[in-house]
């Protein structure tokens, strides 16, 4: 599913957070008129990407069971449900799951993290 397939998917331009907000991975909600969409975004060595949070396994949020989302080396997000690993540059799934991560578009605009274009 992409994520744009989410009934709450918000429209591209739709203000994030604060860029500086993010540290490593930062699990967020985002409500808009469409409803509210859960985001992860997460900051790499080149910029920013931004996921569904929502493991493709049982489609509960990653940080459902707490908030240590990153592998120990910071190449990974993993489920805390279940543990689930997915490469944090891709979302590929590593293990736990048969797919990966839906991945949304993010910019930087002003120091804000906005959702990006398709």
């Amino acid at each position: 599913m992409a994520w744009t397939d989410y009934s709450s998917a918000p429209a591209p331009g739709t203000p994030v957070c604060e860029a500086a907000q993010v540290g490593g991975a930062l699990s967020l909600t985002v409500t808009t008129g469409r409803g509210a969409f859960p985001l992860l975004v997460v900051r790499t060595g080149d910029g920013l990407r931004a996921y569904v949070n929502a493991c493709p396994h049982q489609y509960l949020p990653l940080d459902y069971r707490g908030d240590q989302l990153l592998s120990a080396d910071g190449t990974m997000l993993m489920c805390t449900a279940h543990g689930a690993r997915f490469d944090i540059l891709t979302g590929t799934a590593v293990a736990g799951a048969d797919c990966g991560l839906d991945s949304v578009p993010v910019r930087i605009e002003n120091g804000m993290v906005v959702i990006g274009g398709e």
